[in-house]
């Protein structure tokens, strides 16, 4: 039985997804299936996973999303994950699949979330355009030294949740990738605890990044001032999956 969910977003990687597979078949050791979470059913990524010659060795689930866009792929993955540890994965990354050991290591003592940290040592973050460059190092520098978030890479995608997480803590927000920074933030006002593991990010080289800075930025902004109020004003609600409201 898979002790891992792999979920991986995607439109039209046909030309990476392969690759990505036989990664994982190559360097992770933990029980895994892998959640292709996609829009259409004309989704080159479909017909290019079925002429993979390992795919019968590799555990794929087909998951039709809910709605079109990379935030409504993610939550459809969550739905349907059903492993103690789910892991979000970009579906043009071929470096970082030796690191899902350890991320599921780092929570087998204990963390309830597992950062891939581009900036602590053996990470590296390269051929990033120059204003997404800026604003992921400066929001990164100042949620570690001024909102004391323990992890120093707060808004990288490629992240493991618990269960836990999964399961009792609400998602509010609707758009992109904010969800990842969002969870990150109120398992830090939870007091859960909070992992790190070394990640190496490069400039995609084959097709279009899903990843919008200026439409996303104000909906980051809430959770980046979100971390702030945690540390500085001693907020401690935290919007839960139950009726009521989590205090710690």
């Amino acid at each position: 039985m898979a002790r891992l969910d792999i979920i991986i977003p995607v439109f039209n990687e046909g030309e990476n997804i392969v690759p990505v597979l036989e990664s994982f078949r190559s360097k992770t050791s933990t029980p895994f299936r892998v959640l292709i979470c996609y829009d259409r059913d004309d989704d080159n990524t479909l017909p290019a996973i079925a002429a993979y010659p390992q795919r019968s060795s590799v555990d794929v689930v087909f998951v039709k999303n809910r709605d079109r866009g990379p935030h409504a792929a993610i939550m459809t993955g969550f739905e349907q994950s059903t492993a103690p540890y789910v892991v979000v994965y970009p579906a043009d990354d071929t470096d970082n699949a030796g690191r899902i050991d350890q991320l599921v290591e780092a929570a087998d003592r204990g963390c309830e979330v597992v950062v891939a940290s581009r900036f602590v040592r053996g990470g590296c973050m390269v051929g990033a355009p120059p204003l997404k460059g800026f604003l992921v190092r400066a929001a990164a520098f100042t949620m570690y030294y001024g909102a004391r978030l323990p992890v120093r890479d707060p808004s990288n995608g490629l992240r493991l949740f618990s269960r836990r997480v999964i399961e009792q803590i609400a998602v509010e927000s609707t758009m992109g990738f904010c969800y990842s920074i969002e969870l990150l933030v109120k398992c830090h006002r939870l007091g859960w605890p909070i992992g790190e593991v070394p990640f190496t990010w490069y400039e995609r080289k084959v097709g279009r990044s899903r990843f919008r800075v200026m439409k996303w930025v104000p909906k980051y902004l809430r959770w980046y001032f979100y971390a702030f109020a945690t540390t500085w004003l001693g907020a401690r609600s935290v919007t839960m999956k139950s009726p009521r409201t989590a205090q710690v």
